[in-house]
């Protein structure tokens, strides 16, 4: 074990040329990272997860019962023994042979087995106000996290200029503002990678997972070879659109149509313009070569970029979503006003679509109540999924 822990912390991969673990320890007077702090991590991850139970339950519940935000799930299916055997012991998606089995079995059509199905799957989807309560609780940290990062870094010199990132690295000491930044968002997105099992599933919960364990690694990282300052740049522009986003799913559930049109158009300008624009070419050109030219490479330097370069992967792939969305509207309002959230249906929409619903009304007869994927009323399941920042 000695010898594995060796080969892990060996510091020609963690640490730059002729540094060493020793010179980084804690001093009277100067405090640096140390790996054990993110045990703090664990613990707090906990408590954030029961303070988002707590205010779900005394502040996201009443608001939403305020805004009239029903508990009502979608319509019950009728029991049947043999066809909820079939549900839960063999396929929750029969395919053509099986329901025109079950059809002879029952003596019931096909289609009316499809909408049995179908209303089956959807009784184990979450409530509107379930929805609600998650959206609200998201909003409420991102707007904290969000607004403490900026308070944070506008005090600081690698705001105003990135090279200050790298000067005197890495014997950059750790202030009491940084090491609680940096702790609170790895504790949140470890209590976002263990509550992803139990929250509303989406299409995206692979792409997600990955999101999460990378957003993870990089902290981690960053914080153990002490590139906090460029990482706080990262999570602050990260977590710049995600309120926004999350504002504009709780005006959807509420079903404040014209304030979530809105809410979603300025959260895709501000999702594309950081990730798009600002992120590469502001941090992604100090890690690259600002860095480079100021402290040289090393192997964990080459960690932390690629990692960087998966975040901007990602970035990249959800900006084709929001761009797709935006490209449906358009196509679809060119008949009458236009309305960039009122489409049928999106590619991180939930796992039920609204188009297996074939007893929905067709949605050009009332836009604004198009029956979404979590069975509420909406136009966008865009804004019910929305990717979180380096995340989500």
């Amino acid at each position: 074990m000695a010898g594995i822990l060796a080969w892990f912390w060996n510091e020609r991969f963690w640490l730059p040329h002729n540094v060493t673990w020793a010179d980084l320890k804690n001093t009277e007077e100067a405090t640096f990272p140390q790996a054990e702090d993110l045990y703090l991590a664990f613990p707090l991850a906990f408590c954030i997860f029961m303070v988002r139970l707590i205010f779900e339950r005394f502040v996201a519940k009443p608001c939403a019962i305020a805004l009239n935000i029903q508990a009502n799930g979608p319509q019950i299916a009728q029991p049947n023994a043999i066809l909820e055997k079939v549900f839960t012991a063999i396929t929750k998606h029969p395919d053509e042979k099986r329901l025109e089995g079950l059809s002879k079995q029952l003596d019931w059509d096909v289609r009316s087995i499809q909408r049995w199905f179908r209303q089956r799957r959807n009784q184990e989807k979450p409530s509107t106000l379930t929805r609600f309560c998650e959206s609200m609780w998201r909003f409420s940290f991102y707007l904290y996290v969000f607004s403490y990062g900026v308070r944070f870094l506008k005090k600081t010199p690698w705001l105003w200029n990135t090279r200050h990132c790298w000067y005197n690295y890495p014997y950059q000491p750790l202030t009491t503002d940084l090491h609680y930044y940096y702790i609170l968002e790895l504790s949140f997105y470890w209590s976002l990678m263990f509550s992803q099992f139990t929250d509303i599933k989406r299409k995206d919960f692979g792409i997600m997972f990955v999101h999460h364990l990378a957003s993870i690694s990089l902290i981690t990282f960053s914080y153990v070879n002490n590139m906090a300052r460029v990482g706080t740049l990262v999570l602050c522009l990260h977590d710049s659109a995600d309120a926004l986003l999350e504002a504009a799913k709780m005006a959807n559930y509420a079903k404040f149509q014209k304030m979530c049109d809105l809410l979603f158009v300025m959260f895709a300008m501000v999702f594309i313009t950081t990730r798009l624009g600002i992120f590469p070419l502001w941090v992604l050109n100090t890690t690259l070569f600002e860095s480079w030219e100021i402290v040289g490479p090393y192997p964990s330097w080459w960690v932390f970029n690629l990692l960087l370069l998966l975040i901007q992967g990602l970035n990249c792939f959800w900006s084709y979503l929001i761009v797709k969305i935006a490209c449906k509207a358009v196509s679809k309002g060119k008949a009458g006003k236009w309305n960039p959230l009122h489409v049928s249906k999106d590619d991180r929409s939930d796992i039920e679509s609204s188009s297996d619903d074939e007893d929905a009304e067709p949605p050009w007869k009332n836009p604004h109540t198009t029956t979404t994927t979590n069975g509420t009323s909406g136009s966008n399941g865009y804004l019910l999924t929305g990717p979180c920042s380096m995340d989500d």
